[in-house]
């Protein structure tokens, strides 16, 4: 699935707007990772990574090769600090700050349950209501 010396970004495959920000990432961001849709993971991949299909439902998520595991606005700020270069790895570390932390905790929530509405978005977007914010 993956390359072992290098932490995993997993996303929702099926989200036009997650998928556009991981090309938006890939092109400009360019953090140190692979990136893969959590659809294309089998479930022993997803174990071994130590996340559920739930979680990965949920939320971005980061996978260190050492088995942390970020999920959110952490994972978003984690991706960011392993960027190439420019203010990114600036920015990933602010977002792990209080308050920058809760306000990008806040903020990831409120356009993971709209990211449907956003550019990008189609109703295959819209976060199942049933999982409580993390």
């Amino acid at each position: 699935m993956r390359n072992q010396s290098l932490p995993v970004l997993l996303y929702d495959g099926d989200c036009g707007f997650c998928t556009s920000a991981v090309h938006f990432a890939e092109r400009r961001v360019r953090p140190r990772c692979t990136y893969e849709p959590w659809q294309f993971a089998d479930p022993a991949d997803l174990a071994a990574l130590g996340v559920t299909r739930e979680r990965a439902e949920h939320e971005v998520l980061w996978v260190t090769p050492a088995g942390a595991v970020y999920g959110g606005a952490q994972a978003v700020a984690k991706a960011l600090l392993s960027a190439a270069g420019g203010a990114w790895p600036v920015l990933g570390a602010v977002l792990t700050l209080p308050p920058f932390r809760w306000a990008a905790h806040v903020g990831y929530r409120v356009i993971a349950a709209n990211r449907h509405r956003l550019p990008g978005g189609t109703a295959a977007c819209a976060v199942a209501r049933s999982h409580s914010a993390s």
